[in-house]
């Protein structure tokens, strides 16, 4: 049974709301929306999938907040329930993935995330192909946490590898202005540097 169209109004405004207020960097503001949205949303039996999809963007007001445990959170359950609705090749579960292993990354959960990116990069890889944005994303996310948490000579020669391969496919799909593009290029003569320091012994 539908919504009533007073409701889907409402709610439609609340998108468009917290979509502004957070362009506008608005973000406590955007927190708030979001949370009365969620209310709202649960009180009128939505969706798990729509539930979900609130969930992330609470999580991303979170972030912009400098609340990462709280983020964390939501990615986690965010993540875990498309993993069991949709299953592991599923577009959703694979970007739900990524949105965990960021954050896992900025909170210097490296271990974690290693562990995370290994197993769903080679599923994206092989459902979604190498020239996937989102495959490309999570190639770069996980070059990022092997080079910069890295224990080991051969996290480094990956993480370099890695580097190497992303800049040269995004940039022929992507474009050399892409963000994508420009921030491995920033990233990638550093994990050089790291390698070639620790390849020489130093400290």
């Amino acid at each position: 049974m539908g919504r009533p169209e007073a409701d889907e109004t409402r709610l439609f405004a609340m998108r468009a709301l917290w979509a502004g207020l957070s362009a506008a960097s608005h973000h406590e503001d955007a927190l708030t929306v979001q949370e009365a949205e969620m209310a709202m949303m649960r009180h009128l039996g939505a969706s798990e999938n729509d539930l979900l999809e609130v969930q992330t963007n609470l999580a991303i007001s979170y972030k912009e907040l400098g609340r990462l445990d709280c983020a964390l959170r939501n990615l986690r359950y965010v993540y875990s329930e498309y993993l069991k609705r949709k299953g592991n090749e599923h577009v959703s579960t694979l970007t739900a993935a990524s949105n965990y292993a960021n954050t896992l990354i900025e909170l210097k959960k490296s271990r974690e995330a290693n562990s995370l990116l290994r197993k769903t990069l080679p599923v994206a890889r092989r459902v979604l192909g190498e020239s996937h944005d989102l495959t490309l994303r999570m190639m770069s996310s996980y070059a990022g946490s092997l080079f910069k948490n890295s224990a080991t000579l051969g996290d480094l020669h990956k993480a370099v590898s890695m580097y190497e391969e992303t800049e040269r496919i995004a940039r022929r799909v992507l474009g050399e202005f892409h963000p994508l593009v420009v921030h491995i290029e920033r990233e990638l003569p550093v994990s050089r540097a790291l390698l070639a320091e620790a390849l020489s012994g130093g400290a």
